[in-house]
């Protein structure tokens, strides 16, 4: 799913403080899952900003409203009597979902309230973790499952550099080396010589690298 996190109030702020009345709109989709945009954390921003603008003595009305997906053109319609009636709106959705709300309605305002992070999955409680980079091309497969575009910090794909230690990458001690996980695993498995293939340079024309990218699915255009 893709994680993000919350913008600070301050800077929330600075970017509604010349409005008057906004709608705080989020999103039931990863930012959901990932307690930042669904409806306890619209409330909770709205409640914030409303205090915020008590202490400046300075007038607000902030309407709430959740919808399905922000990334979906068939939800963003379900606006269109009501997105008009305020000022500017603010979305608690991922980076995808202004973006879509900002080309169906080119006459309204739009404001992130969130900073898209990563593509990833709760490990535990409120800890979340990249697993993914979405480089277009999955080769997972050679490493047992285990992605070393997306977690080594170098994106190496023929072996751990030299700067890991007991397991931990250099750039943190609480950040695992993957490519020790990936050679523990190999060992555990007594495939160890899977890891001397050598392997063609990576394409990386189907990357974020290549330009924004599009999913065309044939059977569903008809």
């Amino acid at each position: 799913m893709i994680v993000a996190d919350r913008k600070s109030l301050e800077e929330i702020l600075s970017m509604i403080k010349d409005y008057k009345n906004i709608m705080v709109l989020g999103c039931k989709g990863c930012v959901t899952v990932c307690n930042v945009g669904g409806e306890k954390e619209v409330s909770i921003l709205a409640s914030a900003l409303r205090i915020a603008r008590q202490k400046e003595g300075r007038e607000i009305n902030i309407d709430t409203k959740v919808i399905e997906r922000q990334c979906d053109n068939e939800y963003v319609a379900q606006l269109k009597e009501t997105v008009g009636n305020y000022e500017a709106v603010v979305s608690m959705a991922c980076g995808v979902g202004p973006q879509f709300l900002s080309e169906a309605y080119r006459e309204q305002k739009f404001y992130p309230a969130v900073n898209t992070t990563f593509f990833g999955g709760a490990v535990t409680h409120g800890i979340w973790e990249e697993r993914c980079a979405g480089c277009g091309t999955c080769i997972i497969h050679d490493f047992d499952g285990l992605c070393p575009v997306a977690r080594c910090a170098k994106s190496l794909l023929h072996g751990p550099c030299g700067g890991s230690s007991k397991g931990k990458c250099e750039i943190s001690k609480e950040t695992i080396c993957i490519w020790d996980s990936i050679v523990s695993k190999k060992m555990e498995q007594g495939r160890l010589n899977d890891l001397l293939k050598v392997r063609a340079v990576k394409d990386w024309r189907t990357a974020r690298d290549g330009g924004p990218r599009r999913s065309i699915r044939e059977e569903l255009t008809q």
